[in-house]
């Protein structure tokens, strides 16, 4: 069996580690942090097939012009000089189309029944608990230009075999027994999931640890050494590597690594926040969706997680209390009966999203490297789509057919 190394210990690298695991390789995780805080751990938790629509589509151009314009808005590009940026741009205008939503949403479809499937086997197989429940998950909305576009959406999910029901404000409230909600009305998708995902990870790691895969933390990968059509090994501040096999799952960062090796990944970073309320007496049951605020709620036991905002911004590590206050001020104007006061800063989670232009994961082995596989680029669909993206390395990997087609996912689609 091979020695895999693996550049990156979130939620995608931890997977694609389990599955490599268990088909008999020798497996080294390489992460930059103490992986005590990564992107893995504060976001929403959700594990959604009901998410078949990419992140370029139709309308976010112009909504996403809107919303600049506003402080509390769920969505901000930081004007900067950056080739880079400008390329993403232009290739997300060009991808947010019509045609391009019909020919990703069967793919995007396929990797999170996948993934769920895959989630499904996790919570019988790992010797701890965390989390998984099967609720599904709730579209709010409060206008009716919101509305209207939410049933299109559910519309286009049931054409492809995703279950949405569109219900009216009572229906949405007969789900929620125990909390308020005030909303014009909701589209249901019962096939969604969600999980505690710091509970994963915090457990993941020891168990992987424990059956043999090999943990190198606060360790940055400097550069590569090169033979032929493969690399050599990795080089880091702790040394060199040498593995037979090579993975680059490092989220926000695959772009500039890959760039070490002369391939074009495009990305940006999508700063994200959340904050924990917790120990509350009557709790949510199902995780929603605010779509006029887009904000994410979700309970997790006795706590309820809201996160949201997308500030395309670099790899930037500040907060911005005023995107936080906007996923505030929208609390109360759904669930009417939660008083809630504004985090401090240092109670707000924050996490880097890895966003390709055309809003499609890169996954597949290299055509330049023969022994590079590519995982990456999951946007705000990291987590929902670990183990499936897991599975799918171990099947490249292994030189296996893949369990969905990567055709999609080339990760050297834009080959500039």
């Amino acid at each position: 069996m091979a020695q895999v190394g693996i550049i990156g210990g979130g939620i995608i690298g931890l997977s694609s580690a389990y599955y490599l695991m268990r088909a008999g390789h020798q497996v080294i995780v390489i992460d930059q942090s103490d992986l005590k805080d990564g992107c893995s751990f504060g976001n929403a938790g959700m594990i959604v097939p009901s998410h078949i629509i990419p992140l370029a589509a139709p309308g976010m151009i112009s909504k996403g012009i809107r919303w600049m314009f506003n402080s509390t808005s769920p969505f901000y590009v930081r004007p900067r000089l950056s080739g880079n940026l400008l390329k993403w741009g232009w290739q997300f205008y060009r991808h947010s189309t019509k045609d391009h939503v019909e020919r990703a949403a069967p793919a995007l479809k396929e990797l999170s029944l996948l993934s769920k499937a895959m989630y499904q086997q996790l919570a019988k197989e790992l010797p701890f608990d965390f989390g998984f429940h099967e609720r599904g998950l709730l579209m709010l909305y409060q206008t009716k230009e919101t509305g209207h576009e939410e049933i299109e959406a559910a519309t286009f999910a049931n054409k492809l075999g995703i279950e949405a029901r569109v219900l009216s404000a009572a229906e949405v409230q007969e789900l929620e027994p125990d909390m308020r909600v005030s909303v014009r009305g909701g589209v249901y998708y019962p096939g969604d999931a969600h999980i505690t995902p710091q509970a994963l990870v915090s457990q993941w790691i020891p168990y992987l640890i424990a059956n043999g895969v090999a943990f190198h933390t606060l360790t940055e990968v400097q550069d590569f050494t090169i033979g032929a059509d493969k690399i050599k090994s990795v080089i880091t501040n702790k040394g060199h590597f040498d593995f037979d096999e090579v993975v680059i799952a490092t989220g926000s960062w695959s772009g500039l690594l890959v760039s070490k090796l002369g391939i074009t990944l495009p990305m940006q970073a999508g700063k994200g926040y959340s904050f924990t309320l917790n120990n509350i007496a009557k709790n949510s049951r199902i995780p929603s969706i605010f779509l006029e605020a887009r904000v994410a709620v979700t309970p997790m036991g006795s706590s309820l997680r809201f996160g949201g905002t997308m500030e395309i911004t670099g790899v930037d590590h500040s907060i911005n209390m005023n995107r936080v206050k906007g996923i505030v001020n929208a609390i109360p104007r759904y669930y009417p009966d939660i008083k809630i006061n504004m985090p401090d800063a240092k109670d707000v989670w924050h996490g880097l999203r890895p966003c390709s232009p055309d809003g499609l994961p890169y996954i597949g082995r290299s055509r330049s490297f023969s022994n590079l596989v590519i995982a990456t680029g999951h946007s705000m669909m990291g987590l929902s789509l670990g183990p499936g993206t897991g599975k799918l390395v171990g099947e490249i990997v292994n030189r296996e057919r893949p369990s969905v087609s990567l055709n999609q996912f080339d990760p050297e689609r834009f080959g500039w």
